[in-house]
């Protein structure tokens, strides 16, 4: 048995309705139709392609050597992916929605979860190399994020052909360590209710990947920055990657807010960012001293934790299995596990190390309290 859907749902899908008929009618979008801005842009671009909503949607892979090509250009996306995506499974057990995983281009390059393969609809479009852009397929949420690089949620009739009304999906952009969109993060149903919470976990999820995808990145010098106050050691950290020479290499999307990075190319320095000597950084990293604050040029100040590559690598070899992909969650164990090791089991003075908390070194590591 099903929730019914609160007034106001069925008041917003009403309005769908009536501006698609509207649509069908008059083969315009009515000037006053309830849309939101985006789904509005997106139905506008497919009407400028000559495209209208009765029309049949064929859903065509692109060719076996293009699939090829995307699958091996996806790799770190694939690796850091993985994991997040079996979480997804566990968070949408009972809600008949899968994850679908796609390049920049909006080919899928990996499914997962409870797709019903009886169902045409959801075997129609849960298939490896299949385009599922904007340009193939209309509005959907996987082409409507990758054009408007923004999580969004859709639902039904908010698609724009008639043959893709009977699916739910929210979707999130991905973002490499250069800034760059690398693919995007999709969860659909096939007509199921409205669960139009699936916007906050996907988003979520996406900031883990993209947490992964940037601890993979080689790098000297691993930089977490917070605001002060907040706590070090979770995916809101801004995570930054320096090479030998003090350039920034790379970082995740928190950490170009924080930095006010629009770009890292042409390259940027971390003199011009952080208002300290770049060697202090790296003194920093040799000496372990923990998190700090450190005052920006801007004028803000922000509590940084800098960890250097000999923290990332250790002796097992982690940095080697970062550089393929390993998901956020065993990169941070491993540093975690390391700085108890050198502490000789002292807890409390591995969490001061790490600029975390003791509680974060007990979840992280899955002990009880009252170990160590």
């Amino acid at each position: 048995m099903h929730p019914v859907p609160h007034p106001p749902d069925q008041h917003r899908l009403a309005q769908i309705a009536q501006a698609r008929l509207a649509l069908r009618s008059h083969g315009a979008l009515a000037v006053d139709a309830p849309l939101e801005p985006w789904i509005r842009r997106s139905w506008q671009r497919c009407l400028s392609q000559g495209q209208t909503p009765g029309q049949r949607v064929v859903f065509n892979p692109v060719s076996a050597p293009a699939v090829a090509q995307a699958l091996e250009h996806s790799r770190a996306l694939l690796a850091a992916a993985q994991p997040v995506i079996h979480s997804l499974a566990r968070a949408m057990a009972d809600t008949r929605y899968f994850a679908i995983l796609t390049d920049a281009r909006g080919v899928v390059i990996n499914v997962h979860g409870p797709i019903d393969r009886h169902d045409p609809h959801a075997a129609l479009i849960a298939r490896v190399g299949l385009d599922l852009s904007e340009q193939a397929v209309g509005t959907t949420a996987i082409g409507a994020t990758l054009v408007e690089q923004q999580p969004v949620w859709l639902h039904r009739g908010e698609h724009f052909f008639d043959d893709t009304s009977m699916y739910s999906c929210a979707g999130a952009p991905l973002f490499g360590p250069d800034g760059q969109c690398v693919g995007m993060l999709d969860l659909t149903g096939v007509n199921v209710p409205e669960r139009r919470a699936l916007k906050h976990l996907v988003t979520q999820s996406a900031r883990s990947i993209e947490n992964a995808l940037t601890l993979a990145l080689p790098h000297q010098l691993l930089l977490r920055l917070n605001w002060p106050g907040r706590v070090l050691g979770e995916d809101s950290d801004g995570l930054v990657c320096v090479d030998a020479d003090g350039h920034i290499t790379g970082t995740n999307r928190a950490a170009a807010d924080m930095l006010n990075l629009v770009s890292l190319h042409p390259s940027v320095h971390c003199s011009e960012v952080f208002a300290v000597p770049t060697d202090s950084l790296f003194d920093t990293a040799r000496t372990q001293r923990g998190a700090t604050e450190l005052p920006l040029w801007s004028g803000l100040r922000l509590q940084v934790l800098v960890q250097g590559s000999h923290v990332g690598q250790s002796n097992s070899g982690v940095r080697h299995t970062a550089g393929h992909g390993v998901p956020l969650k065993d990169v941070e164990t491993a540093l975690i596990r390391k700085a108890v090791e050198e502490a000789r089991g002292n807890v409390m003075e591995a969490a001061r190390a790490l600029g975390i908390s003791r509680a974060t070194v007990y979840r992280k590591l899955g002990k009880p309290r009252h170990a160590g």
